[in-house]
C-alpha cells in the first residue's frame, strides 16, 4: 500500500534529475513526491510531513538553503532528515548546508543508487536516535525535576554524575581522574530516556547530531574527543562524514547554548585535536 512507504519529498526543478531521482525511489520502496519550487514544496510539508527532504539547493524562487530554514520553522519541521543536492561541491557550500542541520550532502552528477542508500542510512540513523532508550535505573518518578543537584553535579536520568560517573560507585570505571574526588559542578542535566539535555534548567532544542555530541561530552567531563572519536559515536556511517561535519555541528550547539548564557561557553577546542567539556 502506498500509504505505508516513506514520503520523500524532493524537490528539483530539473525535469530530468527529478524523474531520475523519482524512479530510483519509488523502485527502491519509496513514495516520492517531487516539487518543482520551494514554495510548492512548503505547502505540501505543510499538507503531510514527510520521512525524508531532498532539497536541491539552486531553486527558481529561493536557495536550498533558505527552504530548509522555512520547513524547520514549520510544526514538525526540526524532526524531518533533510539531504541537500547541487551542482556546487565546494566544502564551503557543505559545511553551510551541515551548520543550517541537514543531514547529509550529495553533489551532481550523483549515482541514483548512492542517493538512495543515503536516504536508507539517514532514515535508518534517524529511526534509531528517535526510537525509545532502553529503560533506566532511576524512574520518572524517582527522578528529581530539570536542573542541577544541590551539590551542582551533572545529572544523567536523575542520577548525580562526578566527572562523567554515578557518585554511587565506589570506585572509578574508567582512567579520566575525578578532580578531588568530590562532585564536579555542572548545569547539565542529561535524560536519556526523553533525549533531552536541560542547560541552567532550560530544556535545549537539539537536532539528532548535536545531542549526540552534547550528551557524549556531558557524561565525560574534562576528557578529550578527536573528532574522529565524536563521528563514531554520534554518526552510524562516520566513513561518510569528514572532521568538518564535527565542527559544523559543534558550531550551532554553541550557539543555542549561548541562547540560554551568553557568557558562558562550556565546550572547550582543542585546535588539532577536539573537543570536551569544561570543567571547574
Amino acid at each position: 500500500m502506498h500509504s505505508e512507504l516513506p514520503l520523500i519529498l524532493v524537490v528539483e526543478d530539473e525535469p530530468g534529475i527529478a524523474e531520475t531521482i523519482h524512479y530510483a525511489l519509488s523502485s527502491d520502496g519509496f513514495l516520492p513526491e517531487v516539487c518543482a519550487t520551494a514554495r510548492h514544496a512548503m505547502e505540501r510539508f505543510t499538507e503531510k510531513i514527510p520521512a525524508l527532504a531532498i532539497l536541491d539547493v539552486g531553486l527558481p524562487d529561493m536557495s536550498g538553503f533558505e527552504l530548509l530554514r522555512r520547513l524547520q520553522d514549520l510544526p514538525g519541521g526540526k524532526s524531518v532528515p533533510m539531504l541537500f543536492l547541487t551542482a556546487r561541491a565546494g566544502e564551503i557550500d557543505r559545511v553551510v548546508g551541515l551548520e543550517l542541520g541537514a543531514d547529509d550532502y550529495i553533489a551532481k552528477p550523483f549515482s541514483p543508487r548512492e542517493l538512495v542508500a543515503r536516504v536508507r542510512t539517514i532514515l535508518r540513523r534517524s529511526q534509531r536516535m528517535t526510537a525509545p532508550s532502553e529503560p533506566a535505573q532511576t524512574t520518572a518518578a524517582q527522578a528529581p525535576a530539570p536542573g542541577t543537584d544541590k551539590e551542582g553535579g551533572v545529572r544523567v536520568n536523575g542520577s548525580v554524575a562526578t566527572a562523567g560517573l554515578p557518585t554511587n560507585t565506589s570506585s572509578p570505571a574508567s582512567d579520566d581522574p575525578i578532580v578531588g574526588g568530590a562532585s564536579l559542578p555542572s548545569p547539565f542535566v542529561l535524560d536519556e530516556e526523553c533525549r533531552l539535555i536541560h542547560y541552567h534548567g532550560q530544556s535545549l532544542n537539539l537536532s539528532r547530531y548535536e545531542y549526540g555530541l552534547l550528551a557524549a561530552l556531558i557524561q565525560r567531563p574534562g576528557r578529550v574527543f578527536t573528532r574522529n572519536e565524536l563521528l563514531e559515536r554520534v554518526w552510524d556511517d562516520p566513513g561518510e562524514s569528514f572532521d568538518r561535519t564535527v565542527d559544523a555541528h559543534i558550531k550551532t550547539l554553541r550557539g543555542k547554548l549561548r541562547l540560554v548564557r551568553e557568557d558562558e561557553d562550556p565546550i572547550r577546542t582543542l585546535r588539532g585535536i577536539g573537543y570536551a567539556l569544561r570543567t571547574p
